[in-house]
């Protein structure tokens, strides 16, 4: 049995009972796990759960969890592709001495903007280049990709890089309608409907990761190898309450894209608690939420650097994507916005955390006491490699992250 198009169709209920039954459990609840049943105890939504002792500062109750790292391996403008996933390797490698914990590089195709279109190749490179900091997707948009084919090239990422590597998986296509269609070549032409399998690819991704087939099922014959016995840590992500409820029904942790905008944060992240049930995977909520970060020893130097953001996405909105833009760029495009560009670039810098690295604290305190988020990821995008990396360096000395020593 596996989810079918009708049962997308029909809406998130039918879906994921039958992701629960090809994955071996009844709906709800897992059949072999023994001591796990009931609801977890959790937490209420606006607190976080307890961290590390010494990994971060406190701000009035409550505690900054810990961060990690979403990079989309941004191409600036005047440099190329290469210089870009380059300088993605190079960041890694100053995350993991700085303390991040865990380093995601994004899906997107058809932009110019973004260097990271095949991410087990950049994470297999990442992976290769450091040796502590957990390295993975945010994330595989699964409706790309043939789930056999997801299974054997994570399944691969963790044999050769044993408990370091996570899967978080995306819903959206990653790109515009045409770039869809050339990436998936079985599904409608541009403009056509296209059904929404996304239930039916994720019960095969999992039931080949945990070899949980039924007997009758035409796949429980395949031998997908290296997968069994090298599952990563798998995500679902989201930047709605559709994928937030699916991953609390699945009892799956959930990364929430607030990056993207604000609006919906507090109805996905209630959504995914109230939907929440206990897992082989989980025995309560885990939740990162995203955040645009820009931090510079001083605010007007940080709110330059972010300038080119907005200008961006505005860009990216009207159809025209290109490189990321330098504060130049940026300033002198800012000289002629109409008032709806210019509310357009506001909206956007809104959301963002900018300013010196304890403004940047204290806004991601904030956001956390919010959302009762166990784990910040940070998005820091900036025209120069050096300001990003400096952006990174000087939060994590703000918070009171531990460096690492790493071996050369």
């Amino acid at each position: 049995m596996h989810v079918t198009h009708a049962d997308a169709r029909r809406g998130l209920p039918q879906a994921v009972e039958r992701v629960h039954i090809v994955r071996g459990w009844t709906c709800g609840r897992p059949t072999a796990v023994g001591a796990v049943t009931g609801r977890p105890r959790g937490r209420s939504p606006r607190q976080p759960s307890g961290h590390p002792p010494g990994t971060s500062p406190v701000a009035g109750d409550v505690t900054l969890p810990p961060l990690s790292v979403l990079d989309s391996s941004p191409v600036a403008s005047g440099r190329s592709p290469a210089d870009a996933l380059r300088e993605t390797l190079d960041l890694a490698g100053a995350a993991e001495r700085a303390g991040y914990r865990r380093y995601w590089v994004a899906e997107h195709h058809g932009f110019p903007g973004g260097a990271s279109s095949a991410p087990p190749v950049l994470i297999a490179a990442i992976a290769a280049a450091t040796s502590r900091i957990r390295v993975g997707s945010g994330g595989v948009m699964l409706s790309n990709h043939a789930p056999l084919a997801v299974a054997e090239q994570f399944g691969t990422l963790e044999a050769l890089n044993p408990g370091r590597i996570d899967l978080g998986l995306g819903r959206a296509p990653g790109s515009d309608q045409l770039t869809a269609y050339a990436l998936r070549r079985w599904s409608a032409r541009p403009g056509e409907q296209v059904d929404d399998d996304f239930g039916q690819r994720l019960a095969e991704l999992m039931a080949f990761f945990g070899d949980s087939f039924p007997a009758d099922h035409p796949f429980a014959r395949l031998q997908a190898t290296p997968v069994r016995g090298y599952a990563p840590d798998v995500w679902l992500l989201g930047s709605s309450d559709w994928s937030a409820r699916l991953a609390g029904a699945l009892g799956l942790p959930f990364a929430y894209a607030h990056h993207f905008g604000t609006g919906f944060t507090d109805a996905a992240v209630r959504a995914y608690r109230e939907a929440f049930r206990p897992s082989p995977t989980l025995v309560e909520p885990r939740l990162v939420v995203t955040a645009n970060v820009v931090t510079a020893p001083s605010a007007d130097r940080a709110r330059e650097l972010a300038a080119p953001l907005g200008l961006f996405f505005l860009r990216l909105r009207a159809g025209e994507p290109g490189t990321w833009p330098s504060e130049g760029e940026a300033a002198r495009a800012a000289l002629s916005y109409t008032p709806a560009q210019a509310a357009t670039v506001a909206d956007r810098l809104h959301g963002a955390v900018v300013g010196t690295p304890e403004e940047v604290v204290d806004g991601l305190t904030e956001l956390a006491g919010a959302t009762g988020a166990d784990e910040l990821m940070i998005s820091t995008m900036t025209h120069d490699h050096a300001d990003r990396t400096a952006s990174y360096e000087l939060l994590a000395e703000a918070a009171g992250m531990r460096a690492v020593e790493v071996a050369a």
